[in-house]
């Protein structure tokens, strides 16, 4: 059965959306937020949990234990029920533009009329909004672009958002029903950013209770096609999952075609031809007898076309076939070549969790070494005071007798002012074991501005790694503009790892600038920047990212021993 913390958390957060456009507190709504994200970030099943147990979960008191407890019983919660009729649904579609928020998102409703993004389009259109009293032409502008940068996204959902409807599909069938394998496929498989349509792949000799199984799943909101093959549903969420069932035989080549982007597989189909043979999704044949060659798994196939098998993220015809058929496309990093994690968060600042429950987390990873980077005070609002990072490092000296068998480091992440600069004095800097820097603030400086201020924060002898550094959202903001080579550069020259920042929403750097940064030399880090212990999970997905931009472990500063880390820094520092 599917962990009833995605289902919360995404309740919770519904909830908070409805409060906020309702004019709330903010504090309340900003309850609501971290109860979600605290409640998603448990690595248990909190379904198994009794009241104890889920008051023990951060930003958990007594009356979101009621709610949770009623969800739980009964599968809703009246009072969100009551607070999902009062306000119209498009409201909500509305707080997903950046730059419009609740306070501004009920003032076009209540003076224009806009419920939706449609409607907020066409204000846009028809310059409504300067009429407005607080409004005017900026923001239509921003507004205007930032509706333009969410709509090219279309109906495609993040990674991990597709990735806990796959596995969750996969479990309910296997749960129903014997198959000799499953698994998903297409853009998921290759870990794409973004997701259309899921695509589940089941090897079985009979496909019958396979169909019926996966066309009566809970989550089925509407079948769209039952067949004896393939069938299709959309889930209560609104995607569309497809499923197909071949024999076991043609296993290894349906998932090469189901898998592979569509240039990939056309490249491989070429490939095949100029050896006599006919690839499809049934298997690999001998064009004019038709005899099998191969088909039951993805490495004979490859091999039958005289290449290695690669991992599914590479397999976007960027040039992969030609250089793994000439011996030279690179063992890409992996989720297990990862030592550490050099950036994660905690309740002092942004996190859900408190600092012993992360480095539990990251324990139980076998880590064997983490680093704390909570927000340093420059930051607004969730910034960290010296004092509190002075208490917090004694803290980490006194549970890193605990923990043994891994190195406790403490960083903090800083904040990257306009002109470069970052939190603190250099003497206060020098204290911590590794710092990582970021943008939070003024997203669109020109492309001069943009580049000149990471290239200052990288020769700060006190900045070792730039935290995801075109500061994009995926969907909501679009990536900082700054001279991609110079910046690499500048990483290079100064000894600064850039990063692959792991959450779902950012996968930043992402995969073609990975692999710009990779030929120019440049050290990489493929961190989590984890808030909630859960959030640890989401190293595959920038592992992914990675792979899809041909890094390899020896690229990654963190897939080396403590020891080197800290002579990063240490060389960092005596460049001053």
């Amino acid at each position: 059965m599917p962990r009833a913390n995605e289902e919360l958390e995404e309740l919770l957060s519904e909830w908070a959306e409805l409060l906020a456009v309702s004019g709330a507190d903010a504090f309340r709504v900003r309850a609501y937020e971290k109860a979600a994200r605290a409640i998603g970030g448990e690595a248990e099943d909190v379904r198994a949990f009794d009241d104890r147990a889920i008051l023990a979960i951060p930003s958990v008191g007594k009356s979101m234990l009621a709610r949770v407890r009623e969800y739980l019983d009964t599968g809703t919660v009246q009072e969100l029920e009551d607070l999902r009729e009062a306000i119209p649904g498009g409201m909500r579609e509305l707080l997903r533009i950046p730059g419009l928020g609740p306070k501004k998102a009920m003032l076009v409703h209540r003076e224009l009329g806009v419920a939706s993004i449609a409607d907020l389009q066409t204000a846009i259109a028809g310059q409504k909004l300067r009429g407005v009293k607080g409004l005017g032409a900026k923001t239509e502008e921003n507004l205007a672009r930032n509706v333009a940068n969410l709509r090219a996204t279309g109906d495609r959902i993040l990674l991990d958002a597709a990735m806990t409807t796959a596995e969750a599909v996969i479990a309910s069938i296997t749960e129903a029903v014997d198959v000799e394998a499953i698994s998903f496929a297409g853009s998921l498989r290759r870990m794409r950013e973004t997701i259309g349509d899921l695509d589940v792949l089941v090897a079985s000799e009979d496909a019958g209770p396979v169909m019926e199984a996966f066309c009566a799943m809970p989550r089925v909101a509407e079948v769209i096609a039952h067949g004896t093959t393939k069938s299709s549903i959309r889930t209560r969420k609104g995607f569309q999952v497809d499923l197909r069932v071949v024999p076991a035989d043609s296993w290894g080549a349906a998932l090469i075609y189901f898998t592979g982007s569509k240039e990939h597989n056309i490249a491989l189909r070429h490939r095949a031809i100029e050896r006599g043979l006919k690839l499809s999704e049934w298997g690999l044949f001998e064009a004019e007898s038709g005899s099998s060659i191969a088909a039951r798994t993805e490495e004979e196939v490859y091999a039958a076309l005289d290449l290695p098998w690669f991992p599914p993220t590479m397999r976007e015809n960027t040039g992969e076939i030609e250089a793994a058929g000439a011996g030279t496309l690179p063992e890409p990093v992996t989720v297990e070549d990862l030592r550490g994690d050099l950036h994660s968060h905690t309740d002092m600042t942004d996190g859900v969790a408190p600092l012993e429950r992360m480095v539990e987390a990251a324990a139980a990873r076998g880590y064997e070494y983490y680093v704390i980077t909570d927000h340093a005070e420059d930051l607004a609002m969730t910034g960290a005071s010296r004092e509190q990072m002075l208490d917090q490092r004694k803290k980490i000296a006194r549970l890193q007798k605990k923990y043994p068998a891994m190195r406790l480091l403490h960083g903090s992440e800083l904040n990257i002012g306009k002109d470069g600069g970052v939190d603190y004095d250099p003497e206060f800097l020098a204290g911590y074991d590794l710092l990582v820097a970021s943008v939070h603030s003024l997203f669109r400086l020109s492309r001069e501005e943009t580049t000149a201020r990471l290239i200052a924060a990288m020769e700060n002898p006190n900045v070792h790694v730039v935290g995801h550094p075109m500061a994009r959202l995926i969907g909501r903001r679009e990536p900082i503009d700054c001279d991609f080579d110079a910046v690499c550069g500048a990483a290079v020259r100064t000894g600064t790892a850039l990063e692959v920042n792991c959450f779902p929403d950012r996968l930043d750097l992402r995969d073609d600038l990975v692999r710009r940064a990779v030929e120019r030399g440049v050290t990489l880090a493929i961190d989590t920047d984890s808030h909630a212990p859960r959030d640890l999970e989401n190293v595959r997905y920038g592992v992914a990212t990675a792979q899809r931009g041909w890094a390899r472990a020896a690229d990654v500063l963190n897939a080396r021993p403590v020891e080197d880390v800290l002579a990063h820094v240490a060389a960092k520092r005596a460049r001053a």
